[in-house]
């Protein structure tokens, strides 16, 4: 069996595609503690269990290093009077949030820096082959005096000192550079839409693959499905419906997708099959307690429908809000306006914006979804995506659906986070949000295998 490291795991949805693909996960490292509680426990449900046969550290990868990666694997109860085994993949994605457009793009954020400890640890552990996963930003984020890595003998003298990259450099270029440097030969880094590989979301990633300089050269997979045949939400969620009526109208029989979540997908180590989950025992399904006038508002959205579309609908059509009588009282007591003025207020066209920013907030980035497309990319914020038949947010089981998750795969912790908090806590939608879709992280690995 091939052995991999997983680097910034997260919640495991990389560990997750590995494990599909017949990789063994030895070792993994996150600087999150909820992360942690989320991943061992997946992993004790698969018989991967902390000291026995793998070893999760959390920690912050600068304060982590080769010798103590390899001293863990090799104080594993399977390795007992065994050398330890060579590592046939490295696999990681650095926080992202410096890299990301839908950010600030801040040039000085630390977490920019990350790939190259990523290198230097590939430097330590020197595995067959590597892949680094990140967002689209990650091509053509810029960097000032950026330093690459210092080289050492085995003795600890130095032995080059790391370049000084010009002005500019993009991430690409600095990486394939460093990889050059100690030993790696690497493909062009490409974009890879999830939705082409099973994952019903639109999801790009870049995917970057190294190899060691005189090993056979992987493949970047090719794509599983065509465009006509992605995945959409209803081919994923649509069984989660909480309606029981309207889940009957809509989902008359299970989709394939939605047979293989629930029969799941990533093998017990101890079993070779993988765990199933009855939908009776599915967790993750909370739901936020929004108020009546949160609900009547994601209820003017047609499927499809942002908010500036709903906007325009209600300036160029009129909309009917005479059953929504909590939002019709709010509009009241703001315009100070009788019931009957309101509903006609909204009802004719060009409807001032003071009043359909009461009616529907100013907030302009909200959306319901389509259940006819594949989910746009799932965010580590559940509060802009609406149900597609439900006036409501989705859970985290929805979420980990459009993901890819098996259904048995159960995140922990509190279910989301706000404000300042969310620069240090890691609750349930981060995580999913944060995860790489495993069935990408699959067909990645399955062309990895095929070059061992």
């Amino acid at each position: 069996m091939p052995y991999a490291i997983d680097l910034f795991c997260g919640a495991g949805g990389c560990s997750e595609g590995l494990i599909q693909a017949g990789f063994h996960i030895l070792f993994s490292s996150d600087i999150s503690d909820m992360v942690e509680i989320t991943y061992k426990h997946r992993h004790a449900q698969l018989g991967l269990i902390q000291g026995k046969n793998t070893w999760f550290e959390r920690a912050d990868i600068k304060n982590l290093h080769g010798d103590f990666i390899k001293q863990k694997i090799s104080e594993l109860e399977i390795f007992y009077n065994q050398e330890i085994p060579e590592i046939d993949l490295v696999i990681g994605g650095p926080s992202c949030q410096g890299f990301s457009r839908a950010g600030r793009r801040d040039k000085k954020d630390p977490r920019n820096l990350l790939f190259g400890e990523y290198v230097r640890i590939i430097n330590e552990i020197k595995p067959k082959y590597i892949v680094l996963e990140n967002v689209e930003g990650f091509m053509d984020m810029q960097f000032t005096e950026y330093q690459g890595l210092n080289l050492y003998d085995a003795n600890g003298n130095l032995l080059e000192e790391g370049p000084i990259y010009p002005d500019g450099s993009v991430t690409p270029v600095i990486l394939r550079s460093e990889l050059n440097r100690i030993g790696y030969d690497t493909l062009e880094p490409r974009i890879l839409n999830a939705a082409d590989y099973g994952v019903p979301q639109r999801r790009n990633r870049v995917i970057f693959i190294g190899y060691q300089r005189n090993l056979q050269a992987p493949t970047y997979p090719k794509p599983l499905v065509t465009q006509e045949q992605q995945l959409t939400l209803k081919d994923a969620i649509s069984d989660l419906v909480t309606d029981k009526n309207l889940r009957r109208r809509i989902n008359n029989k299970l989709s394939n997708y939605q047979k293989e979540s629930r029969a799941g997908r990533t093998p017990s180590f101890i079993t070779g099959q993988p765990l199933s989950c009855e939908k009776r025992h599915l967790k993750n399904l909370e739901l936020p307690n929004s108020t009546n006038i949160v609900l009547e508002r994601f209820s003017l959205f047609n499927q499809g429908e942002s908010s500036s579309m709903l906007r325009k609908r209600i300036k160029d059509q009129g909309i009917d809000i005479s059953e929504k009588n909590h939002l019709i009282q709010l509009c009241c007591d703001k315009l100070n306006m009788h019931t009957n003025d309101i509903i006609e207020l909204f009802k004719n066209r060009n409807a001032p914006d003071s009043a359909i920013n009461i009616l529907l907030t100013k907030k302009n980035i909200r959306t319901r979804l389509n259940s006819v497309e594949p989910s746009p990319t799932v965010v580590t914020l559940p509060d802009d995506y609406i149900n597609p038949w439900e006036a409501r947010t989705l859970s985290v089981r929805e979420m980990a659906r459009c993901q890819s998750f098996d259904d048995s795969f159960e995140f922990l912790g509190k279910r989301t986070t706000g404000g300042l908090k969310r620069r240090t806590e890691v609750p349930q939608c981060t995580q999913v949000g944060n995860a790489v879709p495993p069935l990408l992280a699959k067909a990645v690995a399955d062309e990895i295998m095929k070059v061992l």
